[in-house]
């Protein structure tokens, strides 16, 4: 599938163009203090952590799926399907991130009157596709705060929790010494033993 899996978080920073901090908030400033010299403008760091993932990765992995089915629905095998769809999401996201237009401009742009496109987009419209987006991201908004809140009643130190991550890699590969499991990739979650080849 063309995965790396690294041991070290820097490296991890160094070889990757995306970022994915997919830890409890209460690990994020551990990550943060590791990593943050080593951050660069080219990175795009996206928290799962955080109230609002603006990325919202699980939303345009569901789009795809969805795009896909409805490739599958109109005659194309599943993998020309995803692909295509990739593609779509891919070439948009491209586009406003290089003309810095307003997305709503972008798409106006891209919608011949009375075509394909202003036809699909009603659809959309009228089974009130932008009201869903919305009320996802409120959703996980709120779901995120609760957990914060949760994690804030716990009152568990930074450094606790920190220990408690290392004697959990030192059962998991009782082989590794301290020194090996505190380098332990929190991006990947992978211990250095369950390293593949």
């Amino acid at each position: 599938m063309g995965v790396n899996f690294t041991v070290s978080n820097k490296d991890t920073v160094k070889g990757s163009d995306v970022l994915f901090l997919a830890v409890k908030p209460p690990i994020i400033p551990f990550i943060l203090d590791e990593v943050g010299p080593d951050i660069e403008a080219r990175h795009i760091v996206v928290s799962c952590a955080a109230g609002v993932t603006i990325s919202s990765i699980e939303k345009a992995f569901t789009a795809l799926d969805a795009l896909a089915d409805g490739g599958v629905k109109m005659g194309l095998p599943r993998r020309l399907a995803v692909r295509l769809g990739a593609q779509a999401l891919l070439g948009a996201a491209k586009m406003l991130l290089e003309s810095e237009q307003h997305p709503g401009q972008l798409k106006d742009n891209v919608c011949s009157p009375g075509g394909a496109t202003i036809h699909a987009l009603h659809f959309l419209e009228s089974g009130g596709f932008r009201s869903l987006l919305i009320n996802a991201v409120e959703a996980s908004c709120i779901r995120t705060r609760e957990l914060q809140h949760l994690a804030d009643q716990e009152k568990i130190s930074p450094a606790a929790i920190k220990k408690t991550l290392l004697d959990k890699v030192k059962l998991e590969s009782p082989s590794l010494s301290l020194a090996s499991a505190s380098k332990v990739s929190l991006f990947t979650n992978k211990s250095p033993s369950s390293k593949k080849n």
